[in-house]
């Protein structure tokens, strides 16, 4: 079996020691083979520029410091940890996800899909989906707003995605009930980590909506978070479950695809 699990809680803007602070106490003790956490769980969401979140945003190497203690996490945890971060890029800078372990960073995802005033600091990502394996599973990430497009994840599960990390800061309130059909149409795990709280800038307000979620193939709920609060849940799975893509006896999900017949521009 492979642990998995979902660590929601409230990044404070621009305090990247303080969000640290409060995801090692969330993970004092935990041991597990995958732990997702927020989207830009290093600097808070709300930022009017690039030029004012640059000092808190690092490069994917895993060198700066949010990443380097979540490889240090990593280390203790005994696993892989997915993030979102902000990323410092050559061309600008970029809402991204990176998985690292205790050695390295495994991978940096640049969300493709940048929700309303994300598109001011931050660059489209550029990476594309991509996979990468941990203990045997097939692991791909997507980044919050991404899962409104259903050819993110159907990209990641055609690749052979088994398990989709999901950092999130979600304002809509339809995500949560939304993944339940991404997972069901693809027969895949997801885990979807949403923060909780509100930012105000400039007179602006955002309430996030909390109750981070993993769901199994079939879109069945293994565990939720609730709205409000810091919560650190897991559960074990068996990823190769998402390799079967029967629906009943005469049907497969990849294998009964016509993409002849599909409009695709």
């Amino acid at each position: 079996m492979f642990t998995v699990g979902l660590v929601q809680f409230c990044p404070v803007r621009y305090d990247v020691r303080a969000n640290v602070a409060t995801v090692e106490r969330l993970l004092a003790g935990v041991r597990a083979d995958l732990l997702v956490l927020p989207e830009l769980a290093n600097s808070g969401y709300m930022v009017a520029t690039a030029a004012d979140l640059d000092p808190y945003a690092e490069l994917g190497d895993g060198s700066g410091p949010f990443l380097s203690a979540l490889r240090q996490l990593a280390a203790r945890t005994g696993g892989v940890i997915v993030t979102g971060f902000a990323e410092r890029g050559r061309a600008g800078l970029y809402n991204s996800a990176a998985a690292v372990d205790a050695d390295r960073v495994l991978q940096v995802y640049r969300k493709t899909h940048l929700f309303q005033d994300e598109q001011d600091p931050f660059l489209p990502g550029d990476t594309g989906f991509r996979i990468f394996e941990h203990r045997g599973a097939r692991i791909g990430m997507m980044v919050c707003f991404d899962w409104f497009f259903p050819e993110a994840a159907r990209t990641l599960a055609l690749r052979g995605a088994q398990v989709i990390a999901h950092p999130a800061n979600l304002v809509l309130p339809w995500c949560q009930t939304g993944m339940v059909t991404r997972c069901l149409e693809n027969a895949v795990f997801a885990i979807t980590t949403n923060r909780y709280g509100t930012e105000t800038l400039n007179g602006k307000s955002l309430t996030f909506t909390g109750a981070s979620q993993i769901l199994d193939t079939k879109g069945r709920r293994l565990a939720q978070a609730d709205v409000e609060g810091d919560a650190v849940l897991l559960c074990e799975i068996d990823p190769t479950a998402a390799d079967d893509k029967r629906i009943g006896t005469r049907n497969d999900l990849f294998g009964d695809r016509r993409p002849g017949m599909y409009f695709d521009r």
